[in-house]
């Protein structure tokens, strides 16, 4: 069994190497004509935001991305000095912050923009932003049909600089949206028309998340967002038979066997009994639960892997313990390793395969591995 000084052993393994290799692959299968914002949001999907921007700095990302201001100041603060967009705009009262701290904000409220001007004011110099345009998302931004009345109300905040414009697809990572996406470009460009003639000179012209930058050419402006496909999420989010970047898993999660039971036929596991023995089994308990992002949803339908073998989990998923079945893994012992995403001679689990199982996105379940699961960096040095 663990010596009381060894931390719990479940982990989550982040391979920075494997983040800048999607990073370049992506570049590659893109291009160079355009600049690229690295979105390191929701702690970069799980996976670390300040480690994975420090290594995407040096592989010369030009912009980091995070959704709201607390997420760039955890960026500043270890010292990333990559120009940083808030996605997320900012709240009343948080304007100063974001001047003190060179955090560039998305702006779609003229309320927003009267408070960056004030501020901007009182320090003297103008401030950038980039504005948002809702081509068709219905979530945040200014309507594609209200542009022109937001454009004539920005011109009177004479601190305020438009550094860029941006928008967000719905259907991008669909290929039956492609009419709809193709709709969302031009009501962008009828937008960044509506700005220019206004006498606003965006430098950054923003359209494309992961989907878009891949699936859609005409969508990739002067720069591109790349966020899953950076951590290796592409499986579930790029749409099928279709050219797109070679990309490798940066995350992987394990854990160990803490506990082997003999448990004889006929005998009920976990919660509810929500799985019975239909033979003499060997269960193992495993430290990691739905508080660390492993879903109850996974109950009795997920597989893990031990020495090479895939080991069903059997019962319920409880909060801090899953079970599984090892009666059928050669040799399976206390303190195994048990792969819960990742590969170990040549057998896989993929966090687009659990997600499929809860009728989810590989994006939920990275971003949902929860806080007490350590974080262990490789490659923190350029490979």
């Amino acid at each position: 069994m663990f010596s009381l000084n060894t931390r719990r052993p479940t982990i989550a393994e982040i391979n920075l190497n494997n983040l800048a290799y999607n990073y370049r692959s992506s570049r590659s299968f893109i291009g160079t004509a355009v600049k690229y914002m690295a979105v390191v949001k929701a702690d970069a999907y799980g996976h670390g935001a300040v480690e994975c921007s420090r290594r995407l700095a040096s592989e010369g990302i030009d912009w980091l991305g995070v959704a709201l201001v607390e997420e760039a100041l955890e960026l500043r603060n270890a010292g990333i000095r990559t120009p940083v967009l808030c996605l997320g705009s900012f709240w009343p009262g948080q304007e100063s912050v974001l001047i003190e701290n060179d955090v560039t904000p998305v702006v779609y409220q003229l309320d927003r923009a009267e408070r960056l001007n004030s501020a901007a004011a009182i320090i003297g110099r103008p401030i950038r932003i980039h504005v948002k345009i809702d081509t068709g998302m219905g979530r945040l931004g200014v309507r594609f049909d209200e542009v022109e009345d937001f454009v004539e109300r920005l011109r009177t905040f004479d601190r305020l600089r438009v550094d860029g414009l941006m928008t967000h697809f719905a259907v991008a990572d669909e290929m039956g949206g492609i009419a709809f996406t193709d709709l969302q470009i031009k009501r962008f460009y009828d937008s960044v028309e509506m700005f220019k003639n206004a006498g606003f000179d965006p430098t950054h012209i923003d359209l494309a998340n992961s989907p878009g930058a891949v699936v859609h050419p005409a969508s990739r402006g002067n720069m591109v967002r790349l966020g899953g496909i950076l951590y290796g999420l592409g499986g579930d989010i790029l749409p099928s038979g279709i050219a797109k970047p070679a990309l490798r898993p940066v995350l992987s999660l394990r854990s160990r066997i803490a506990q082997l039971k003999r448990v004889p036929a006929g005998d009920g596991v976990g919660y509810g009994h929500l799985f019975t023995t239909q033979r003499d089994s060997l269960i193992a308990a495993v430290p990691i639960g739905y508080h660390d992002g492993y879903r109850r949803g996974l109950s009795n339908n997920a597989k893990v892997i031990v020495n090479g073998t895939f080991a069903p989990v059997v019962g319920r998923v409880s909060m801090d313990w899953i079970t599984i079945d090892v009666t059928d893994v050669p040799g399976a012992g206390e303190e195994d390793v048990v792969i819960l995403i990742g590969e170990q001679n040549g057998v896989s689990c993929k966090a687009e395969d659990l997600a499929a199982m809860v009728d989810t996105i590989s994006y939920e379940i990275t971003c949902g591995i929860g806080s007490r699961v350590e974080r262990r960096f490789t490659g923190v040095d350029q490979d």
